[in-house]
């Protein structure tokens, strides 16, 4: 698909992954709709679109009102005519010992990320079998394939929306409307906001685990995917380890994701308050596109290769005890 001029929709457009796509398109000339709950910082990232060469919308949606995300769809339509594309980026998450997560808490990342994900592709795809044509593209992630321990909500979500773009696939071939598209994009630690932002139970500081990458990677893959549409595109080079470890040996990739997160994402030094983060209410402030990895990348260069050696360790324990091992 053409993308200069492309009428784009980008759900969680006000930080991260979500904004750092929007501008993405801005600057290849599409014109961007953009979707968040916080209408200050959309305004900043509409202006910042428009700066880098492309048209902006922002139309406040909580992505778990259908009724919000048909509107924003109609809004869309009616400013510029047609969807192109529809990036399904809102998501929140909870960390949190599985036993003390609150229920209610634990329902509301799976509302966001899961029926958020739905509310965008139902609009969507209406739109675009009228037009006959367009991409939707959903953020999943590469802990949708390789879960992580006290992130339960957010992994169980995760999958939910791979199998969901899987499914959706099926039913337009079906329906044998080829002109439409759904791509899975699954990245790996992003250095955004999304962490300092999360629900947390833990007691710990929740810290991005390396190798962190920037979110312009994942947005320069999705206008990509939008140009050359894939089934799913995993990104980051340690990204795509893990999945590819994930189906030959689930067994030592469990393994090794719990000891990661419990060396790395989560502080055993630094402690935290219990909060919802932004769970029900967004994040003050206008928003941005990069976290708090900045700055550290020599830490983080380090870090990674500590938990590269400790992938070498493992995978030689495996080795040692034979392949049977890893379907333990």
């Amino acid at each position: 698909m053409r993308v200069k001029d492309a009428v784009v929709v980008v759900t969680g457009a006000s930080s991260g992954i979500g904004r750092a796509t929007a501008l993405a398109f801005a600057s290849h000339g599409s014109a961007v709709v953009l979707a968040a709950r916080r209408q200050h910082a959309l305004d900043q990232v509409a202006a910042e679109c428009v700066s880098a060469g492309g048209r902006a919308l922002a139309v406040v949606t909580d992505v778990t009102d259908a009724k919000a995300v048909d509107e924003l769809a109609r809004r869309a339509v009616e400013h510029f005519g047609r969807i192109d594309v529809w990036v399904n980026d809102a998501a929140v998450s909870l960390y949190s010992p599985f036993l003390e997560a609150p229920l209610e808490e634990f329902r509301r990342v799976l509302d966001v990320n899961v029926m958020g994900c739905v509310h965008g592709a139902r609009a969507a795809l209406s739109q675009m079998k009228q037009q006959g044509a367009g991409v939707v593209v959903n953020v999943s992630s590469v802990i949708g394939v390789v879960p992580q321990p006290y992130n339960h909500p957010y992994s169980m979500s995760k999958a939910a929306v791979k199998a969901l773009s899987a499914s959706l696939r099926q039913e337009l071939m079906l329906d044998g409307a080829r002109g439409i598209k759904v791509v899975s994009v699954l990245p790996a630690t992003i250095d955004t906001p999304f962490f300092a932002h999360a629900g947390n139970a833990t007691g710990r500081q929740v810290k991005a685990m390396p190798p962190v990458y920037a979110p312009e990677r994942v947005a320069r893959t999705i206008v990509n995917v939008v140009r050359v549409p894939r089934r799913e595109v995993v990104v980051g080079t340690m990204g795509r380890a893990l999945v590819l470890q994930a189906k030959t040996a689930p067994g030592l990739m469990e393994k090794l994701m719990a000891m990661q997160v419990d060396k790395l994402h989560l502080s055993p030094t630094t402690p935290a308050p219990v909060t919802d983060g932004n769970l029900y209410e967004p994040a003050p402030g206008a928003g941005s596109v990069h976290g708090e990895a900045n700055g550290r990348r020599r830490t983080a260069i380090r870090r990674a290769l500590s938990g590269a050696a400790l992938v070498g360790a493992l995978v030689g324990a495996r080795r040692r005890r034979g392949p049977a091992s890893a379907h333990r």
